[in-house]
């Protein structure tokens, strides 16, 4: 059987919209036929509360797997959502960074984790925290892409190179066939000169990556999370609906 596409979603900047395009492009896919996973890896937990998970009552977590407490199929959930499942996170997984920090082979606890459950998904999508430590380290481990969502400010590009320097590494000692599937721009606003500006930047050094579909910004998007929904479940006639599902479709050609 065919194996999972994994794909990272990855930006050591909080606020971003990173989780946000986790939760929405897996939903996408799984709304398109796929039969995705969704893993959260931020002890947040906003992915999977995103996806209406009630962190509170939750036995088997992220932190296991990566821990080897429990399998990945014991710890994954279905979601009442078309297709899409989630390996869930809550705080505990915080303690999985100084649990990895001494460990053999400490990189590849992600990758050992969703060996077993590769061929029942056709993607799975890993969101990754807002930080380049052990555990994001992990995810691009066991990633074949990564989509870097994006916000258009001043420091943006700044953490963007960072991160591929990040990227760069992982690559060389961990995962040569990792590679960029992505820069996806997110709560964009056109009616802002910087936004336009730094756009303009992305466009001029990042071309064959960005995304051709730009998130803009949303309040419906915004609400949508503490309904435990994706976009495309809360309100599917939005505009954040119609671009998600065009992001996840273009991340479907990229990687197919």
């Amino acid at each position: 059987m065919a194996e999972a596409v994994v794909i990272a979603f990855a930006n050591q900047k909080g606020g971003v919209g990173k989780t946000t395009s986790a939760v929405n492009v897996a939903a996408a896919l799984g709304a398109g036929g796929y039969r995705t996973l969704l893993v959260d890896l931020d002890p947040q937990g906003n992915a999977s509360s995103g996806v209406g998970v009630n962190k509170k009552k939750l036995k088997n977590t992220s932190y296991e797997v990566v821990c080897g407490v429990c399998t990945a199929k014991e710890a994954i959930l279905a979601t009442e959502f078309k297709n899409l499942a989630v390996l869930p996170a809550n705080m505990n997984l915080a303690g999985a960074e100084l649990e990895l920090a001494d460990a053999d082979d400490r990189q590849n606890a992600v990758r050992r984790a969703l060996a077993e459950v590769k061929t029942d998904y056709d993607f799975i999508i890993i969101d990754c925290p807002p930080a380049l430590g052990m555990l994001t380290v992990n995810a691009l481990t066991a990633s074949d892409g990564v989509v870097i969502p994006m916000q258009c400010e001043y420091f943006a590009l700044e953490g963007l190179s960072q991160l591929t320097m990040t990227i760069k590494r992982v690559k060389q000692r961990y995962n040569p066939d990792l590679t960029i599937t992505g820069i996806l721009v997110t709560m964009h606003n056109g009616r802002l000169n910087l936004s336009v500006q730094v756009l303009e930047e992305l466009k001029r050094y990042y071309a064959d990556k960005l995304f051709h579909t730009v998130i803009t910004r949303s309040v419906r998007l915004s609400e949508a999370p503490s309904f435990g929904q994706p976009i495309l479940y809360y309100d599917k006639l939005s505009k954040s609906a119609q671009q998600y599902a065009e992001v996840a479709e273009e991340l479907v050609r990229r990687v197919r």
